[in-house]
């Protein structure tokens, strides 16, 4: 009898374990399968959200197919308080394992509406944009000046919507007063601002921030990031520059940032200026020339005068020796990089070829036969305005 209990027990058991077997089988193939997703959605974790709350909106939402087994698997990898708070695009048939990877790994949402304050050298705008989950391009809604315009209903009917990301801009080139006259027009930020920080110590950069954020901190964190850049750079640097400290070669990368928007010309006007430097020439740079006149605070809007370029101003490269007291502007990281490791050459004058960048010259001589071309090249442009004609 108890041979035939314990025989039956047995029996049991192993019923029992091949039944679990295949339960922890299938929960595994479905938690590392193929998803039920037909096309990507725009998934959010709500602040403060459970596990058990996102698996249940997951479920909802078609993104998984079982919540439990969710849970299971999220406990299982030890992932279970690891959801992160934002929007996140989750893509076709994604997994259960690959959905609580993309909703736990943390750093920037990744799909939602946006609202994108960009602030350049010709004043800000504000883009209003929405992430389109089956293409994953962000669908321009509404874009408006906040120093000229009022907020359009667009803009205002879903700037209090949960599920709306902020994001702060600085174009590289833009000068620390733009930066803080216009971080007061944003709408989304609190805070006052009293001073304007030092010229060149902001990083132009993209920078996200929650509604509400205080803008001194925004712009602690700018310089934050530049000082990083900085120093990271002036390890790096190459051997032989004219530079005593880091500030000497930021103050060369804002130059070398205004004189170009090419990237690959920043090292070559970099190392005109550099060449001009070691053989005690003036820089006889224009912008420098500007920003003794604006101070930073706005853009001139015209060409400059001859009694300009003779007028004595800290910043006038055309009449003081070496380097400028101060940067002109904010440089972005390539131009950073273009001052602490230029190119080689033997380039002393550069000027605007008609193509958007610049010819080089190693002599005068030949500097002035690319300033002829120049000037052919500005009189035909004038002809072609004046008659309407476009040049191929």
């Amino acid at each position: 009898m108890w041979k035939a209990v314990a025989s039956n027990a047995l029996t049991l058991f192993i019923v029992v374990l091949v039944v679990v077997s295949g339960l922890l089988a299938w929960g595994r193939q479905v938690y590392t399968g193929p998803g039920p997703l037909a096309e990507a959605i725009c998934f959010r974790v709500e602040k403060g959200a459970s596990l058990s709350q996102v698996s249940r909106a997951l479920e909802e939402q078609g993104a998984v197919s079982d919540a439990r087994i969710f849970r299971i698997g999220a406990d299982y990898s030890d992932k279970g308080t690891g959801l992160k708070f934002g929007s996140y695009l989750l893509p076709p048939k994604a997994s259960m394992g690959e959905v609580l990877a993309v909703v736990t790994a943390g750093g920037q949402s990744t799909c939602g509406r946006e609202v994108n304050f960009r602030i350049g050298i010709a004043g800000a705008d504000v883009i209003l944009r929405e992430l389109d989950p089956a293409t994953n391009r962000y669908v321009e809604v509404v874009k408006f000046d906040p120093a000229t315009e009022a907020a359009p209903a667009a803009y205002v009917d879903v700037a209090q919507a949960p599920d709306m990301r902020w994001r702060v801009t600085l174009a590289e080139g833009v000068t620390s007063w733009m930066v803080v006259d216009a971080l007061k027009r944003a709408d989304f930020l609190d805070g006052a601002l009293e001073t304007v920080p030092p010229e060149g110590t902001l990083s132009p950069d993209s920078y996200e921030v929650e509604k509400g954020s205080d803008r001194g901190a925004l712009l602690t964190e700018m310089t934050a990031r530049q000082t990083a850049v900085l120093a990271e750079l002036w390890a790096g640097r190459d051997e032989g520059l004219p530079y005593e400290t880091p500030e000497e070669a930021l103050i060369m990368a804002s130059i070398v940032e205004k004189e170009t928007g090419i990237p690959e010309e920043r090292k070559q006007v970099a190392s005109v200026f550099i060449n001009r430097l070691r053989n005690s020439m003036r820089l006889q740079t224009d912008p420098t020339v500007i920003y003794g006149l604006t101070k930073g605070e706005g853009i001139l809007g015209r060409g400059l005068r001859q009694s300009e370029l003779k007028r004595e101003t800290p910043w006038n490269t055309y009449v003081i020796d070496g380097l400028p007291p101060t940067p002109i502007a904010n440089p972005g990281r390539l131009s950073i990089e273009a001052a602490l490791n230029p190119d080689t050459t033997s380039y002393l004058y550069f000027v605007a070829d008609g193509s958007g960048g610049h010819a080089f010259a190693e002599t005068l001589a030949q500097h002035n036969e690319n300033v002829a071309k120049w000037r052919e090249i500005e009189a035909q442009q004038g002809q072609d305005a004046a008659t309407g004609v476009q040049s191929e």
